[in-house]
């Protein structure tokens, strides 16, 4: 096999894992179905755990008289929103079942343009909002649909700096009194609740608390699913999990030591945080389009008269490298670009750094694409070179291959010979092609889900990174182009310059192979058309200093 021949097949197998990646770059969860033993082994462990550990169980006394406990209601009575403002977000918790309905982003819009909304964290689709607590087994009976009663007399609250607690609290028929305490900072997107039970009753108390992230899982989202992962999420045993919906059927269970548990999309992250070690499980469910991640905390035995305390932080923010990485806790470990990760990482802090000197994400790609490239460079010189000498001794292999046409196997071996004689090797060519595959794979997962391109501008007609370039919209589709529909102006300047350098490239001595090769920058537009612009403009980039590249090591190697 020829040089034409082995970059051909590394171009087209590089493009087929590109493609076929989009639809399982998303590893599967790891089997956590245990056996038996193993799983008994755990659970004492965990035991132990609790036995060890501080209690959190205490005496209490009567609530003061100032507020007194509301009294059980059902979901058609009187209920407040509580409305807070910080710098950062505005939030709005309902009296009913003191859930989180409303969540909005100061500094991200829902959709790019500078007179739309805020980013909404919680769907309006979900009956009952997000952070929705409650007993596994039901104990305290009527907590299921509870009217809470906030320790404030306003509904409009705001918080310019520090911090500030709100108390809701109900009481059960039984005497089962529960406070849910929120803890907002006006400089951080972390919400912290301390839930607080206390046993009026005459029995004692033995359950686990569960507090419910859920989504809105439809065909739309299980469509956008195939090339960023959304759905619940957790990190557990110190391995981030995403669950697919369609998988919770098979299991809907998983333990281990929880760090968090949560609902993400391609950009945002709603989770819990358990503020200690603990008997703590992952529980899922999926019914009606709504997919519920539940973590499930064991609590310890309350009796009656005593009370347990149990802490909780809540995140409902950007999956953005630099918030999370202030934070001391493993929230961080949401960011995740699956196989690649370990490379993809990297190369987001790199465009990052770049990013705090030259504020424009678009010159920020443009220049790692540059230091990539001269990382790369020896590799990239070698590969030409090797091009270089390959089209020197074209002209014997074309004899060669008409004089046996008709012995294959004398054909090789006199192909074979040829390679010694003149010293050439065709594996060198495109060895150093296939060892960058790695980083071109890192670098597409690493801007396709990069929350810093998103709605970021470049130049022009280029206000969204994140987005297809689009020049002028269209009232009807495009065939192959998904909407927006528009000139993808960027997208054919890339496809220019695949077709320039297809042209540099020596030509094959088989004209079927060449004509496949002229059909490749076609192939590449058509593939790229609906990729994020600032990939298409990596790839821009990357053509334009290779063809560079290319030029000055024929020119050097041809004397």
């Amino acid at each position: 096999m020829d040089e034409q021949k082995r970059l051909l097949l590394a171009v087209l197998l590089s493009v087929v894992v590109l493609v076929g990646y989009q639809f399982f770059f998303v590893a599967p969860p790891t089997d956590r179905n245990l056996p038996q033993s193993t799983r008994e082994s755990r659970d004492q462990s965990q035991q132990r755990a609790t036995e060890d550990r501080q209690s959190t169980v205490s005496d209490y006394t009567q609530p003061d008289q100032g507020m007194p406990p509301a009294s059980p209601q059902s979901s058609t009575g009187d209920f407040r929103t509580i409305s807070l403002s910080t710098p950062l977000y505005n939030i709005a918790v309902s009296e009913y079942l003191a859930s989180v309905t409303s969540l909005t982003l100061k500094h991200y819009k829902s959709s790019n343009g500078s007179s739309t909304e805020l980013k909404q964290m919680v769907n309006p689709r979900l009956p009952r909002g997000t952070l929705i607590s409650g007993t596994q087994s039901g104990t305290v009976q009527g907590l299921e649909n509870a009217v809470f009663t906030a320790d404030t007399d306003t509904t409009e609250l705001r918080l310019a700096r520090g911090e500030k607690s709100i108390a809701f609290s109900w009481t059960s028929p039984q005497g089962i009194t529960v406070k849910k305490i929120y803890t907002f900072q006006a400089d951080s997107y972390l919400i912290g609740c301390d839930i607080v039970i206390q046993n009026g009753s005459e029995m004692p108390l033995n359950d686990a608390l569960m507090i419910t992230t859920p989504g809105i899982f439809d065909e739309e989202t299980k469509k956008r699913s195939r090339f960023a992962f959304e759905g619940p999420v957790a990190f557990i045993d110190n391995e981030y999990l995403t669950i697919k919906p369609k998988k919770i059927e098979d299991q809907d269970t998983y333990i281990g030591q929880v760090d968090w548990t949560g609902y993400t999309d391609r950009y945002f992250l709603t989770a819990v945080i358990p503020q200690e070690a603990g008997d703590a499980r992952l529980k899922l469910q999926y019914e009606d389009e709504i997919a519920e991640s539940r973590l499930v905390w064991k609590m310890d035995r309350i009796d009656p008269g005593k009370q347990g305390k149990y802490d909780f932080v809540y995140y409902m923010g950007p999956k953005s490298h630099k918030v999370l990485s202030q934070y001391d806790n493993s929230l961080k470990k949401a960011i995740n670009f699956g196989f690649f990760d370990i490379l993809a990482k990297p190369l987001l802090i790199t465009m990052n750094v770049i990013h705090d000197v030259i504020p424009n994400y678009g010159v920020a790609i443009i220049l790692l694409t540059v230091l990539i490239k001269l990382i790369f460079w020896p590799l990239g010189t070698k590969s030409y070179k090797s091009m270089n000498e390959m089209k020197k001794v074209q002209p014997l292999m074309m004899e060669i291959r008409e004089k046996h046409k008709n012995d294959k196997q004398r054909m090789n071996q006199e192909i074979m010979g040829l390679y010694k004689t003149y010293k050439v090797n065709p594996a060198s060519g495109c060895l150093p092609l296939l060892v960058q595959m790695p980083i071109f794979f890192a670098l597409y997962r690493m801007l396709y889900q990069a929350i810093e391109l998103r709605h970021a501008s470049f130049v022009g007609w280029i206000t969204d990174l994140s987005a297809p370039d689009r020049l002028f919209h269209f009232d009807f589709a495009i065939p192959l182009m998904e909407a927006p529909y528009g000139i993808p102006v960027l997208t054919l300047v890339m496809g220019a310059s695949f077709l320039l350098q297809q042209k540099m490239t020596p030509t094959a001595g088989d004209p079927m192979q060449a004509k496949m090769m002229m059909l490749m920058p076609i192939f590449m537009t058509v593939l790229f058309i609906n990729f994020p612009s600032g990939l298409v403009l990596y790839m821009l980039v990357n053509n334009i200093i290779s063809m560079g590249q290319q030029y000055y090591t024929q020119k050097k190697f041809s004397k």
